[in-house]
């Protein structure tokens, strides 16, 4: 069985960190399982987690009046999940809904930003991922509202 430090340099959003890097944010997780249905995060609840998807699917939502749920994405393996936890006041901005039985690494948000304040160089490797990650959710949402909202003319 693989380690936690050998399962996130695995992933792309490892690529090009550096092992201490990696070795350090591994020391922030642990490996977690969760059921269809579970909610891993609510819109507006504390966001103190980000997760590494080792396995299974996971529905990004957004709640539309009068529409409900709307999916904005569906996070699968290898991919990462949740940004809140790096920006105060550190609450989610989407639900997160388990769709199939999910392995994933949770990373303690707050373990994560204690690392990057005492080393600056893991804090902009970090951002500068964690940026890109929010900058292709914040593409799939537009796409998404384009596609809801284009449709009724």
């Amino acid at each position: 069985m693989k380690s936690i430090a050998e399962e996130l340099a695995s992933l792309p959003f490892s690529e090009g960190l550096l092992p201490a890097h990696v070795e350090l944010i591994a020391g922030c997780g642990k490996n977690e399982a969760y059921q269809p249905g579970a909610y891993l995060l609510r819109e507006g609840q504390e966001a103190n987690t980000f997760w590494a998807i080792r396995a299974g699917k996971v529905a990004l939502e957004l709640h539309c009046p009068r529409r409900g749920s709307l999916v904005i994405e569906t996070i699968g393996p290898g991919q990462v999940l949740g940004w809140s936890w790096l920006f105060p006041p550190y609450r989610a901005l989407f639900d997160a809904r388990v769709l199939e039985t999910t392995r994933a690494i949770a990373f303690d948000g707050a373990c994560l930003r204690g690392k990057a304040e005492q080393d600056h160089e893991l804090g902009y490797r970090l951002m500068k991922r964690v940026a890109s990650v929010f900058t292709e959710r914040l593409a799939a949402t537009r796409y998404q509202l384009l596609d809801v909202y284009g449709a009724q003319r």
